[in-house]
């Protein structure tokens, strides 16, 4: 139990740090989190918060913070990654 805790809270950290600001937040559907994708034009997806916590969604998160820190230019959490590679990988999550 201890184990799930200490994945949790690392994702509402992530989340109280990019809260967006835009009017483009009151589209967020309940339980999900606007993700800026794109290696130079960015495109917004929707993505469950379950997600943040999954160890193949990890690799992603560490880029980000690599990259931005903290500061998401955007409003919600830019991942900087190809747009197919992000999709292929939401996908197997969705099917697991």
């Amino acid at each position: 139990m201890a184990i799930r805790f200490q994945r949790i809270i690392p994702a509402k950290q992530i989340l109280r740090h990019i809260l967006p600001s835009s009017p483009e937040s009151t589209n967020v559907p309940k339980g999900h989190v606007p993700v800026y994708v794109g290696e130079n034009q960015k495109k917004r997806f929707m993505i469950p918060i379950a997600y943040l916590n999954h160890p193949s969604f990890h690799n992603l998160l560490s880029k980000a913070e690599e990259e931005f820190g903290f500061d998401h230019p955007l409003g919600g959490l830019t991942i900087p990654c190809r747009e197919d590679t992000f999709i292929d990988l939401t996908c197997s999550l969705n099917c697991s």
